[in-house]
């Protein structure tokens, strides 16, 4: 998945709203278990309270109080267990009595902090017992009869209360976890298969420029399928226009040619100076026209989505017609590449491309002409192929700068060799067009070597 793909911005963007939601969630619910965790303790304490305010209530009020025994916990009878009761005098502070889990310690509630005090005159808060334990405590000042005045104290470890919402926090925190990946991967998994389509669409465009298809499949969901749609209006629109310019190029070139031919018939039959000037301006007229015709009908082809043309047939049948035409020589021409080359472009500019390059090497070479294509098909994400065709000859070669003239139109280096100097003119034509490269150097084989790059489909 691509790092600015639409699916891993939808992806994300819910992973981060769903851990932000499933974060609160937690605090939310640890903090309602903590506080239900504290007034379960409370509630408890207070039992505790009313339990040794009851049995304080039954003993001799004329003899000293004395200890209640544990409050049905034995935890008030072990030393410094966390939980403690004492009584003590409000006036001078004095304990009276007091559990025997406190020994010889004391509660002071001056030290208390965050306390509050309810209705029925509880006082409650929070205090360091013993060996600096932290503490929750409830007192109360009770009055048994007149002159009989105490507070009472009932406390408790506070790190019950610690522990039990840590525990419940990692139940929380493994739960919600669990949860939030199954809802990642849900979430997931609904918008790769939402997005799908759009997938089909990728898919299908890349078949249009590899030539697989000519139109888009529009059975697709009702907020895709207006846009696929209107790309299909565009590609037959296209093709219209393409059509009619073909048309109108035709057109023109015969309406050109027949002039020019009568010109230079009636030019030649006179053998006067002003009708070779006559006969070999309008041949000059002629070729141009040509060129810029040619040059406009590959400019109409070379865009069009789906023109594709297998390598390997049309170099093998190019070989052999050179083979025929140069058999008077001998000429050795050998193919070597991969079946499946593919170029994204007219079988009819592939063929001009290579048999002109072909045709010029076997005109040059002395006995031997090769020709090898490489090829790497494009990307699955749309990325460009690559098609290189490399013909080489054993012949004289090129310097750098024949090599430059050479590629200039109508330019003839030798005017022993048939031809007319346009060839390779319009192999670069050609390959320009189609935004290739081409190259000319030394060939391994002493000669010429011709290297043109094109589109891969």
């Amino acid at each position: 998945m691509r790092a600015n793909s639409l699916a891993l911005r939808l992806i994300l963007a819910a992973s981060l709203w769903s851990a932000l939601a499933l974060v609160v969630a937690g605090f939310i619910l640890i903090s309602l278990y903590r506080q239900n965790a504290e007034r379960a303790f409370d509630d408890r304490m207070a039992v505790y309270l009313k339990t040794l305010i009851g049995n304080l209530a039954t003993q001799d009020p004329s003899a000293p109080l004395t200890d209640t025994g544990n409050l049905g916990e034995q935890r008030f009878e072990l030393l410094y267990s966390g939980w403690y009761w004492q009584v003590r005098q409000p006036n001078n502070g004095a304990i009276v009595t007091a559990s025997r889990s406190l020994f010889s310690d004391t509660l002071d509630v001056n030290n208390a902090t965050r306390t509050a005090t309810n209705a029925d005159g509880i006082e409650s808060g929070a205090l360091v017992g013993p060996n600096h334990q932290s503490l929750r405590f409830l007192n109360q000042t009770v009055t048994f009869s007149p002159g009989r005045v105490f507070d009472v104290l009932v406390a408790g470890d506070a790190g019950e209360i610690r522990q039990q919402v840590a525990t419940f926090g990692t139940s929380v925190a493994t739960t919600l976890a669990i949860f939030g990946i199954g809802l990642i991967l849900a979430t997931t998994i609904q918008i790769r298969w939402g997005l799908r389509p759009l997938d089909r669409v990728r898919r299908g465009l890349a078949d249009l420029r590899s030539g697989k298809q000519t139109r888009l499949d529009e059975n697709l969901p009702a907020e895709i399928e207006p846009l696929v749609t209107e790309l299909n209006a565009l590609l037959q629109s296209n093709q219209e226009i393409i059509d009619r310019a073909r048309t109108q190029v035709g057109n023109l070139a015969h309406a050109l040619k027949t002039p020019l031919s009568v010109i230079v018939n009636e030019a030649r039959a006179t053998r006067e100076p002003i009708g070779v000037k006559v006969a070999e301006q309008a041949e000059i007229m002629r070729q141009q026209v040509n060129h810029h015709l040619d040059r406009a009908r590959i400019a109409a082809q070379v865009n069009v989505i789906g023109a594709v043309t297998d390598v390997t047939p049309a170099v093998t049948r190019l070989a052999r017609a050179m083979r025929r035409i140069h058999g008077d020589r001998g000429i050795d021409i050998t193919v070597a590449g991969p079946d499946a080359g593919r170029f994204r472009g007219e079988q009819q500019d592939f063929e001009e491309i290579v048999g002109n390059l072909v045709d010029n090497a076997c005109k040059w070479a002395q006995g031997r002409v090769t020709i090898a294509t490489e090829y790497s098909a494009p990307g699955a994400d749309g990325g460009s192929g690559r098609l290189a065709v490399v013909v080489d000859d054993d012949g004289p070669g090129l310097t750098d700068e024949q090599a430059a003239q050479v590629a200039t139109r109508g330019r003839r280096l030798d005017e022993t060799k048939p031809g007319s100097g346009l060839g390779l003119s319009i192999v670069a034509d050609l390959v320009q067009l189609y935004r290739g490269t081409f190259a000319l150097g030394r060939s391994p084989l002493g000669g010429l070597r011709a290297t043109v790059e094109l589109p891969a489909a």
